[in-house]
C-alpha cells in the first residue's frame, strides 16, 4: 500500500506524556515547525500514577525546567491543590516543593497551551514506523499509512511500547490508565536495529472518597504561605484541600504474605525490572519483613472527582486480594475501589545509546526522552524532554548543543547519569546523585540556567527580564541589609522571643540573619524600613547570606570540576589507538563516546589511570 503523504516539519515528536509536552513546546517556541502525536488526545499530559508534582529532588527539576523556559512550573501552579515544602527542618540544598494537582485540570491546561502554541500542530494517531534514510531519520508513518516527512524525531512513548498490565495471574496488551498500547512501532524500531529492555512499574487503587474514614487517619494541611513552582509567579491565595496519613500492620502484610504465591511479581509472569526506590507493597513486605508497618498517604485527585489516590500502595496482587488488605488499613476498611493497582510492564531502551544530547547513536536526527529512556517519574521525563527538543532545534539550525553539566543543574546530573552509567531500573533523580547541590538548590533555578536559556532563545524577554530584576533586587536588598545597623535595645525584645544571644555591641541585620535561629521573614521585625520581595527573591537573600562560606568553598569544588568537563574529547576518536589505555577502558569510551574528560572519568570501567592517559594524549595532541 503506497503511504500518504501528509506534511513536512522540522521536528514530529512521538507522544504527547510529560517527555512529548515539553519537548515539542520547546522544538515550537525555538520557532520550528513541529507535530505532536497521541494515541488519544485525552492523554495529553496523562497522570497515570501519583497525581502531584515535584517532591525531594524532582522539585529542583521543575524549576530548572521552568528556567529554561519549559511550562510544567507554570502549568502545575494553574492546576495544583495542595502544595507543601518539603525538607524544611534540613538545610536549603534539599528544600523541595511538591503540590498535590488536580489531574484533570492539568491535562486540560497542558492541552490548550499546547493548542494554542505557534508553530505547533497536535494529532491524535499512532505513529507505527521511523522512516529512515541511509543513517538519518526522515519522518515517521502512521497507523493510516501517513508519512509525515521531518529533519528530527524525538520518541518520547512513555510506558506504551508493547505495554503489559499485570493484575494477579491476570496480563493483558494495554498502556497506562486503559489506553491503547503500541504494538508496531516497537517491533518496527527493532528492525532498525534498536534495541529493548523490559522495565516495570505501577500504580496502586484508587477509591470513592465517600468510603474513608478520615478520623482515624492523620491530616496532612497545606502550607499556610504558598509558594509558586514557577518564577514567573509570585504568590498565590488559593484554597487547599487536605490530604490523609495511615499505615499498614500485621494484619495487612498477614493478608499479604498469604497471598504471595498469587502476585505476578512473584509467580515469574513479569519480566520487567521495577524501580527500587518506588517497589509494590508486596515487595516491601517480602524484604522488609521485620517492619510492623508501612506508612501511605491518601490524596484527592481533584476537584471534580470523588476518587482518591493511595500512594504506598502499589501493587501487582489480585483483586480479591487487593480488596482483602485495603480493608485491613485504619481508615480504608469499608472504601470501594474504582480502579485496582496493577503492574505495567514496557519496552525502553539503555540510554549508553544515547549522546548526552540525548540524540540516538546510530542513526542522525533521532533524539529520545522519558521513561523511553529508562528513567521513571514525570519530573524526569518533562525534563529530558525539554533537553530533547532544545538540541534537535540547535541541531537543525547548525548551532552548537545544549546540555547543562552536572554542576550546572540536577537536569545536567540526570542526563549524565543515564548517558555515562547507565541504569538497571527505572532511574529516578535524588538529591545525594548531586554532588554540588549547595549551589543547585531550587532558589536559584533562574540564576543558573535562565541566561542560558535566553542565549538559545528559548527563554522570552518577559521572562528574561523578570530574571534580571529579581538579581537586582536581591543585590540591592543584601547591601541594605548590610548597611542597616540595630542596637542593642532596639532587638534586645526580637532575639529573647526567637531564643538568640543578646548584642554587645550594634550589628548590622546581615550579621544578624548568619545566626541559625534567625529567619529573614520575622527579622522584620526590626526592620521597618524593608522593601515588598517576592518569595523567590526573600529565599535568595536568606540562603545567600546563611549559607554564604559554604556556598564559597562548593563554587571551589565546582571550578576544579569544571577543568576536566572543559578538556574536551572529539566525538570520532578512536580509543583503540590510544597506548596505554586498557582494553575494558577502550571499549567503554568507544561506546559511550564522552564529550569530555570529566565525562570519561565517570565512565564505569575507567580508572585514574586511563584518565591520565588521555590527559598525556590531549597534551600531545596540542603540540
Amino acid at each position: 500500500m503506497n503511504k500518504v503523504f501528509m506534511g513536512e516539519y522540522d521536528i514530529i515528536v512521538v507522544g504527547a506524556g510529560h517527555a512529548g509536552c515539553e519537548a515539542a513546546l520547546a522544538a515550537a517556541r525555538m520557532n520550528k515547525k513541529t507535530l505532536i502525536f497521541s494515541i488519544n488526545l485525552e492523554a495529553i499530559a496523562m497522570m497515570p500514577c501519583n497525581p502531584s508534582i515535584g517532591g525531594t529532588g524532582k522539585g529542583h527539576l521543575v524549576r530548572e525546567i521552568d528556567a529554561l523556559g519549559g511550562e510544567m512550573g507554570i502549568n502545575i501552579d494553574k492546576a495544583f491543590i495542595q502544595s507543601r515544602m518539603l525538607n524544611t527542618g534540613k538545610g536549603p540544598a534539599v528544600h523541595s516543593l511538591r503540590a498535590q494537582a488536580d489531574k484533570n485540570r492539568y491535562h486540560l491546561e497542558m492541552k490548550k497551551t499546547l493548542e494554542k502554541q505557534e508553530n505547533l500542530d497536535i494529532k491524535q494517531d499512532e505513529v507505527t514506523d521511523l522512516a529512515i534514510e541511509g543513517d538519518t531519520v526522515a519522518g515517521v508513518v502512521t497507523r493510516t499509512n501517513s508519512f509525515y516527512a521531518a529533519k528530527a524525531v524525538i520518541l518520547a512513548t512513555g510506558t506504551f511500547l508493547r505495554g503489559k498490565i499485570f493484575i494477579g495471574d491476570s496480563s493483558f496488551a494495554s498502556g497506562p490508565n486503559g489506553l491503547a498500547s503500541s504494538e508496531t512501532l516497537s517491533e518496527n524500531l527493532m528492525k532498525h536495529g534498536i534495541e529493548f529492555r523490559r522495565f516495570k512499574t505501577g500504580t496502586p487503587a484508587r477509591a470513592l472518597s465517600s468510603g474513608f474514614d478520615y478520623d482515624k487517619m492523620v491530616r496532612q494541611k497545606g502550607d499556610t504561605a504558598i509558594v509558586p513552582f514557577s518564577f514567573m509567579n509570585d504568590t498565590f491565595e488559593r484554597d487547599q484541600v487536605d490530604c490523609w496519613l495511615t499505615y499498614t500492620n500485621e494484619e495487612t502484610h498477614r493478608v499479604i504474605r498469604n497471598n504471595f504465591h498469587r502476585s505476578a511479581l512473584f509467580g515469574g509472569e513479569i519480566e520487567g525490572i521495577g524501580p527500587r526506590y518506588c517497589p509494590s507493597i508486596e515487595d516491601k513486605v517480602h524484604r522488609f519483613a521485620d517492619k510492623k508497618r508501612h506508612q501511605l498517604f491518601v490524596e484527592p485527585e481533584g476537584l471534580e472527582t470523588e476518587e482518591m489516590y493511595i500512594q504506598g500502595m502499589s501493587s501487582s496482587m489480585p483483586e480479591d486480594v487487593q480488596r482483602d488488605f485495603y480493608h485491613t488499613i485504619e481508615g480504608l476498611e469499608n472504601i470501594v475501589i474504582t480502579r485496582p493497582a496493577y503492574a505495567i510492564e514496557y519496552d525502553c531502551i539503555d540510554p549508553l545509546n544515547l549522546k548526552a544530547t540525548l540524540e540516538y547513536m546510530g542513526i542522525e536526527g533521532l533524539f529520545c526522552a522519558g521513561q523511553f529512556n529508562g528513567s521513571s517519574g514525570y519530573e524526569e521525563a518533562a525534563a529530558q524532554g525539554l533537553i530533547a527538543g532544545i538540541n534537535a532545534s540547535l541541531k537543525i539550525g547548525g548551532k552548537p548543543s545544549f546540555v547543562p553539566d552536572r554542576s550546572e543543574a540536577y537536569i545536567g546530573v540526570l542526563i549524565d547519569d543515564l548517558v555515562t552509567k547507565g541504569t538497571n531500573e527505572p532511574y529516578r533523580i535524588m538529591t545525594s546523585r548531586a554532588e554540588y547541590r549547595l549551589v543547585l538548590r531550587q532558589d536559584n533555578a533562574d540564576e543558573r540556567l535562565t541566561p542560558k536559556g535566553y542565549e538559545i532563545g528559548m527563554v522570552s524577554e518577559e521572562r528574561y527580564n523578570r530574571y534580571k530584576s529579581k538579581q537586582e533586587n536581591v543585590s540591592r536588598e543584601i547591601e541594605r541589609l548590610k548597611r542597616t545597623v540595630v542596637n542593642e535595645t532596639t532587638a534586645e525584645p526580637y532575639l529573647k522571643l526567637k531564643g538568640s544571644n543578646p548584642l554587645k555591641r550594634p550589628s548590622s541585620l546581615y550579621e544578624l540573619l548568619k545566626r541559625p535561629e534567625i529567619d529573614y521573614t520575622s527579622l522584620a521585625d526590626i526592620d521597618p524600613g524593608r522593601p515588598t520581595l517576592s518569595s523567590h527573591e526573600a529565599d535568595c537573600v536568606q540562603v545567600n547570606i546563611k549559607y554564604e562560606g559554604y556556598i564559597k568553598k562548593q563554587m571551589q569544588q565546582v571550578e576544579k570540576f569544571k577543568r576536566l568537563e572543559d578538556k574536551k574529547l572529539s566525538e570520532t576518536l578512536d580509543y583503540d589507538k590510544i597506548e596505554g589505555l586498557r582494553l575494558e577502558a577502550a571499549q567503554k569510551l568507544n561506546r559511550i563516546k564522552p564529550v569530555s574528560i570529566g565525562q570519561a572519568s565517570r565512565i564505569s570501567g575507567v580508572s585514574p589511570a586511563d584518565i591520565n592517559v588521555l590527559l598525556v594524549y590531549l597534551e600531545k595532541m596540542k603540540r
